[in-house]
């Protein structure tokens, strides 16, 4: 069957469409949000494995790299939800062993629940456009709480979403070269570095403005073109 590429370049127009007011309209969150608001990255760090190595982890030493096993031992997997604060480098986080429209649910009630709401203020989430985020029981909550507001990231730009940073710190920091011999214990680690992180949060800070990264976006998709 023939490739229809004129299909493919509508597809890459449309995206590049969505991509260019969903960024500029992030950016603007981040870089200049509306007064008494409160911004809010919120996702899902899914499958975090709890690992066992099968050996004791030998330690660093001067000239000598930490050294490990190959092999591992799996002890399940959980997932974390969390919720950064845009304005003060906050994480409100709460691990989930599965991850469906009912653990979300969950974690918006307790996002409800930790926030500190002032009268009249509004709370702007930007998550992407998981199904998980959009079935209708989710739908219904967000109509009882009027004050809260969506903005989805389009597809395969969850790079917008701030709390991506943090995850790749929790990961890097805490997960990766870490020995859990249970799910509980993995699950204690992950709210253990939560609570010392919020002890002394620090924002992230976006440095690119949005007409810089819609240019190289662009610039890529012309080359896709040509080639």
């Amino acid at each position: 069957m023939p490739l229809d590429c004129s299909r493919i370049v509508r597809k890459r127009s449309s995206f590049r469409k969505i991509l260019t007011s969903s960024t500029k309209f992030a950016l603007g969150l981040y870089l200049n949000p509306p007064e008494h608001a409160l911004v809010l990255c919120v996702d899902e760090k899914s499958q975090c494995q709890a690992l066992d190595r099968s050996q004791p982890l030998l330690p660093l030493e001067p000239g000598q790299p930490e050294r490990r096993t190959h092999d591992y031992y799996r002890h399940g997997t959980t997932s974390l939800f969390a919720a950064l604060d845009v304005a003060t480098g906050q994480v409100i986080g709460k691990c989930h062993r599965r991850h469906r429209q009912q653990e979300f649910l969950k974690f918006l009630k307790y996002i409800d629940q930790t926030i500190d709401k002032q009268p009249g203020q509004t709370i702007h989430l930007v998550m992407d456009n998981y199904a998980t985020h959009k079935t209708s029981a989710v739908q219904r909550w967000f109509a009882r709480h009027p004050e809260y507001h969506i903005h989805f990231t389009p597809t395969s730009a969850s790079w917008l979403n701030q709390v991506e940073r943090f995850f790749a710190e929790i990961t890097q920091r805490r997960i990766r070269r870490g020995v859990f011999k249970s799910l509980p214990a993995l699950e204690r680690a992950i709210h253990d570095y939560l609570e010392t992180h919020n002890e002394n949060p620090k924002p992230f800070h976006w440095t690119a403005d949005a007409d810089n990264i819609l240019r190289r976006v662009a610039n890529a998709c012309k080359r896709i073109q040509t080639n």
